[in-house]
């Protein structure tokens, strides 16, 4: 039977990408005030961001439950008796944790689990996934499956502009004397992933400049895959992806979008490149 491969909502993977690998997505959620929404299913990217930026409570997000995941190992397991589980760092999220509790619920009804903490985000996490799902359609073992992952995770790196901390601030994930440096000096900041945390990585002078460190990162790399991901200027990626395109023509960047869960601490304007090294 098929390795089938699970991840959350943190993974940013299209879902036209999801539905091709066969990739099963567990929504984190959403929550503003007494309003609460599953990630990619209850709210459109417009919609959030748009009352991201216009409403007086600040978002709050949260894990998908252990049952949650339990059920979709559960479904899945009608299919198949080994699955790979692929998570958001847990350096930053309970997501991980979930699934392990979740993992101990259907392995009592005898599915083989392994879960994966992909110690990035976004993208990063989602070119982890694509890689298990590809690894498993060509017939390979579960631990084939899982060594392919933990291979591509070694290979991952990332940088990303900011037009603001003030929403990673809120949401508590960097300290808020970064955010008065940064509104101080009018400066963009950049960030990255070391070790399964998201780190500070520079300031630049203008969004422009962010960018242009952006190109500079891509040039830099010896790139076998390539992912894109912004919150809300669509043409910015377009513009990065067809530079690389020019750079590396035998590679067909990925494009996709930020979605709610991450971009309570993004905001709007933020630009994501992760690039798998091709050794």
């Amino acid at each position: 039977m098929p390795i089938k491969v699970v991840t959350d909502s943190c993974s940013d993977i299209t879902q036209e990408e999801a539905k091709k690998l066969g990739i099963a997505v567990v929504p984190a959620y959403l929550r503003f005030g007494n309003e609460v929404y599953r990630d990619g299913v209850d709210i459109d990217f417009d919609q959030f961001y748009n009352k991201l930026a216009t409403s007086s409570i600040h978002p709050s997000t949260a894990a998908p439950s252990p049952g949650d995941f339990a059920k979709v190992y559960e479904e899945m397991a009608k299919e198949t008796n080994e699955i790979v589980s692929i998570h958001v760092t847990s350096k930053h999220s309970a997501v991980c944790d979930s699934a392990l509790v979740g993992k101990e619920l259907a392995e009592k009804k005898g599915s083989k689990i392994e879960v994966i903490d992909s110690r990035g985000l976004t993208m990063w996490q989602g070119l982890v996934a694509i890689v298990a799902a590809q690894a498993a359609k060509t017939g390979c073992s579960l631990q084939q499956v899982v060594d392919k992952a933990y291979e591509t995770i070694n290979q991952l790196r990332a940088l990303a502009v900011l037009d603001t901390l003030r929403y990673a601030v809120k949401g508590g994930r960097l300290g808020k004397t970064l955010f008065a440096i940064e509104s101080k000096l009018n400066v963009k900041p950049l960030i990255t992933i070391r070790d399964g945390e998201v780190r500070p990585a520079g300031i630049t002078r203008t969004r422009a400049k962010g960018i242009d460190r952006l190109r500079e990162f891509i040039a830099s790399s010896d790139i076998d895959d390539l992912a894109i991901v912004h919150s809300t200027t669509p043409d910015d990626a377009k513009t990065l992806a067809d530079y690389a395109r020019s750079l590396f023509p035998n590679i067909a960047p990925r494009i996709s979008r930020l979605g709610p869960a991450l971009g309570v601490h993004g905001g709007p304007g933020t630009l994501v490149t992760i690039v798998k090294s091709a050794k």
